[in-house]
């Protein structure tokens, strides 16, 4: 076969690599750009330091290399050498790339011949104002101008608002070197720490008082880490009213989420839309069943029309016979004909995702107890089958069992998955779960109670307790421990909802009194906790 020039060039092109300097965002891994997170995931090398890294491996495939620019005096060398051998090279920077000095590494990919695309990112300069609730310009003054704190004593006084990068360095030195420079006392300025994240923290003050609210406030060099941004001018007054990140009901809230793992991501999705950090500990382990057999005749059964129901009792259950189903080559197909009960929301979610919507999922009470009480008598004029498959658990209750045989159905119990208890957390964890590192837990189920205590021990006394509902309340107790939150339906998403309105009753009670807004685990740490 004759191949053409324009082919041959084309071909060489798909196969040259190139350089992509793209900007992380601020600190948020959701500020990362569409294009930023596109690049990343068709890399073959990544430079990111360890402010980008949590982004950098979210996005990344399998294969791509992760490199430390802090392991080379000049990064630039790998990008161009990986360009070179055909890959496509990304390097990250906090922010805007163009404001984090990538211009050095852009020129010297045009020096080496090297193809390179810049990124632009969302600037420190804006977002983090931004996450503090301060408006950078109005209709009244839409000047802005941004300097590095190096320069805050050659910048002369005037009405527009005032964006100091670095003040970490010496935020009491700031007001100092501006009302030097001219600037009155009285100068409203808020200087935010760890901007986007959910360590961030803003201090609003004057440049007169600046060094007595920060000690008033707690904060001082020995006990900040991360970079700080000031904004200096009348713009920071707005943040009275417009601050919508620190005051969300969780913000800052080191929530310990005692599920397995895959159950445990729908749950600190929403707990981080609440402000908070979650923190997932698995305490239990979901295996195959000893023996397959019952399961293979199972599927065999839902295939050749055996069943007339198929019961699920949990997520899990949903799960193993769709991987089986899927181990024959089957999909959702096979159910046809039959119909199908969920235990509550959760469940039919995952039915749901399967391509299967369930014909009966209990309204009140969600739970193995209230899919029996739900369930319809067997009659033999309406149901030409009275048998019922039951893939649950091998630690499964035999409530509903029990409640089928006696509404006249043949019911099937067929173990789907095996539940173990989970290996205990790392040391750390396990001595901020007795010792108050957490602000709270949330127990989704009896059984997430009684691992967790048997892997990591009790939660502290000042640590938030919540639970999905009155059977899970129950078995807290008996270990000793005060439950402040219950979900008001048994759900995952509604027991985060009830933790975020506890949050928020706390910190509207602080704010009535006057009284500076804690966590749990910063109050004083007490004996541990005793029901009342």
């Amino acid at each position: 076969m004759n191949v053409t020039e324009d082919e041959a060039s084309r071909g060489a092109e798909a196969v040259a690599g190139w350089v992509a300097l793209a900007g992380a965002g601020p600190g948020d891994e959701g500020l990362l750009t569409v294009r930023a997170a596109e690049l990343l995931g068709q890399a073959g090398l990544v430079v990111a330091g360890p402010g980008q890294e949590a982004a950098a491996r979210r996005h990344m495939n399998a294969q791509a290399r992760l490199v430390d620019p802090a392991d080379d005096p000049a990064p630039a060398r790998i990008l161009i050498q990986a360009a070179n051998d055909g890959q496509l090279a990304v390097r990250l920077y906090d922010g805007d790339p163009i404001l984090s000095g990538a211009g050095q590494d852009a020129m010297a990919c045009a020096q080496a011949g090297v193809r390179f695309e810049i990124v632009p990112g969302v600037p420190l300069a804006t977002a983090v104002p931004a996450y503090a609730g301060i408006p950078l310009t109005s209709e009244r003054n839409g000047e802005l101008r941004v300097i590095p704190a190096a320069e805050a004593s050659r910048v002369a006084y005037s009405p527009a608002t005032l964006v100091v990068l670095g003040a970490d360095a010496g935020p009491a030195e700031l007001g100092k070197m501006l009302v030097a420079a001219g600037w009155p006392e009285a100068t409203p300025i808020g200087i935010t720490w760890d901007g986007t994240t959910s360590a961030q923290q803003t201090v609003v003050s004057t440049l007169g008082r600046i060094g007595p609210d920060l000690k008033a406030a707690g904060v001082s060099l020995a006990n900040t880490k991360g970079t700080a941004i000031a904004v200096v001018g009348e713009a920071v007054a707005a943040r009275e009213k417009l601050s919508w990140f620190e005051t969300k009901p969780l913000f800052g809230w080191r929530v310990l989420v005692p599920r397995t793992k895959e159950q445990a991501a729908v749950v600190s999705q929403r707990l981080q839309e609440y402000g908070a950090v979650p923190e997932e500990v698995p305490t239990i382990a979901v295996e195959p069943p000893r023996t397959p057999q019952q399961m293979e005749r199972a599927v065999k059964g839902l295939v050749t029309g055996r069943y007339q129901w198929v019961a699920f009792t949990s997520a899990n259950a949903v799960r193993a016979v769709r991987e089986r189903f899927e181990e024959y080559g089957l999909d959702a197909r096979a159910f046809a004909g039959v119909k199908v009960a969920a235990v509550g929301e959760q469940t039919a979610a995952s039915l749901l995702d399967f391509g299967i919507r369930p014909d009966l999922v209990p309204e009140g009470d969600q739970s193995a107890e209230g899919l029996a009480a739900a369930w319809p008598p067997y009659d033999d004029l309406l149901d030409p089958i009275n048998r019922v498959l039951l893939p649950r658990a091998d630690i499964a209750t035999e409530t509903l069992l029990a409640r089928l045989i006696e509404l006249g159905w043949e019911a099937e119990d067929v173990t789907a998955y095996r539940t173990v208890r989970a290996a205990p957390p790392p040391a750390p964890i396990r001595e901020a779960i007795k010792g108050g590192g957490f602000d709270a837990v949330l127990f989704t189920s009896s059984s997430t109670v009684r691992n967790l205590v048997g892997i990591a021990g009790k939660p502290h006394a000042v640590t938030a307790i919540g639970v999905i509902g009155p059977q899970t309340a129950k078995t807290a107790a008996e270990f000793g421990l005060r439950v402040d939150v219950t979900a008001d339906k048994p759900s995952m998403a509604a027991l985060v909802d009830a933790m975020a309105s506890y949050g928020a009753a706390l910190r509207d009670a602080a704010v009535q009194n006057g009284e500076p807004v804690r966590r749990p685990s910063e109050r004083r740490r007490g004996a541990r906790r005793r029901l009342r």
